[in-house]
């Protein structure tokens, strides 16, 4: 608890930087940037969503990604701080994947005239999501910790298979979902970088601060429940 107190101004501090960089951000996406390269207007106001689309998917990979890592860890070491760190990675991730659905399907209505569409990479997409749902249902019906870390660990490292297959199936199937970079139609062009790139950092600060907080959480919730059993015995 000593060390958890030392770094609570570090924390408050880092809360305090994500909110900002997120209201920045907030202003670049909706104001600051300039328009991409579509005919519309409609479709000019709805482009502004994909810099918190595209950030959004990037939190999501990148979570997952440590759910992997820190998966592995815990099947190497069956160290609790690396369960921990999946557990937390994991429903950040899920939650951002969510997001990634939300923004497209925003998105999708003035450009394409409907909210969903059966394309390749929405349903990879989709189907991404339902594999972390099924990673905390999973966690939530095994009562063992023990067991319930290892199963978790396992399907979090086999469940990253997902998220390369996303990655490249815009570039493995030519499909209605746009390409984000280049110069076609709904792509970012040049002059909207400054605004992709400050999304991108302050999705990933603003990450890394939610992991701060879901592990700080989790860990307060162990030492609950040490005290409760050191109570009972």
């Amino acid at each position: 608890m000593e060390r958890t107190d030392k770094r609570e101004p570090l924390l408050i501090a880092l809360t305090a930087l994500s909110g900002v960089m997120v209201l920045v951000a907030l202003y670049l996406a909706l104001l600051g940037a300039p328009d991409a390269n579509l005919q519309s207007e409609t479709g000019r106001y709805a482009q502004r969503i994909i810099y918190f689309h595209i950030a959004t998917a990037w939190v999501g990979f990148l979570a997952f990604f440590v759910t992997f890592v820190a998966g592995i860890g815990f099947l190497r070491t069956q160290n609790r701080a690396w369960d921990i760190v999946a557990l937390s990675s994991a429903e950040i991730g899920t939650v951002f994947m969510l997001g990634v659905l939300v923004s497209g399907s925003i998105w999708a209505r003035p450009a394409w005239g409907v909210w969903w569409v059966w394309d390749e990479r929405l349903t990879i997409s989709l189907i991404q999501f339902l594999i972390y749902v099924g990673y905390l249902m999973l966690r939530s019906s095994v009562e063992d910790p023990s067991r319930r870390a290892r199963f978790a660990a396992v399907y979090g490292v086999v469940a990253f298979i997902s998220v390369p297959i996303n990655f490249i199936a815009i570039r493995m199937w030519r499909t209605q979902h746009p390409l984000m970079f280049g110069t076609e139609e709904g792509g970012l062009g040049p002059n909207m970088m400054f605004a992709f790139f400050f999304s991108l950092i302050t999705f990933t600060v603003w990450y890394v601060t939610l992991m701060w907080h879901r592990i700080r959480l989790e860990r307060l919730r162990d030492d609950l429940e040490a005290l409760k059993q050191e109570l009972v015995g």
